[in-house]
């Protein structure tokens, strides 16, 4: 792993971390806070996953979410350490590290991720998400762009 790509997940993790911080100091909860007609700052907790998904499981799938985050988290490291990885693949795991660990450390310490940044029009509503979940999105995207690309050069059979 380059010394670049360890900068990139420092940093990630710092902002996401700092507007967290910020976010639960400053915010009520679910009160929001209108920045454009279609955005707003509104703290929210999630004891689940993307668009709250077990979120109402009992307390058990915060272990679980802490345990994919550490095994991805694994993987990806290794990944970047030992493997030639090509430039999409490589970014999307570099995103997909401070986004893991960014809500994991939510999950340890809170018991839940905070959520603060929402979009929304007239009566749709977006889930609110955060920093690391905007990591994680944008690494999903880049590690298919990689897939893609990866096939694309693969010999026929």
């Amino acid at each position: 792993m380059s010394l670049r790509a360890a900068l990139v997940i420092l940093v990630i993790l710092f902002l996401d971390q700092t507007t967290k911080f910020v976010a639960s100091t400053f915010l009520l909860y679910a009160q929001p806070v209108n920045v454009l007609p279609f955005f707003s700052f509104t703290l929210l907790h999630n004891t689940g996953a993307a668009f709250s998904f077990l979120a109402d499981a009992g307390g058990w799938q915060r272990w679980l979410f802490l345990a994919l985050a550490v095994l991805v988290t694994g993987y990806c490291l290794r990944a970047l350490w030992i493997e030639k990885l090509g430039f999409w693949v490589a970014t999307g795991y570099v995103l997909l590290i401070p986004g893991a660990l960014g809500n994991a450390i939510d999950r340890v310490v809170f018991g839940y991720v905070v959520d603060f940044l929402h979009f929304h029009w007239g009566t749709w509503s977006f889930p609110a998400f955060n920093i690391a979940d905007t990591s994680i999105t944008l690494a999903a995207i880049a590690l298919l762009i990689g897939w893609y690309v990866d096939a694309r050069h693969q010999p026929e059979l």
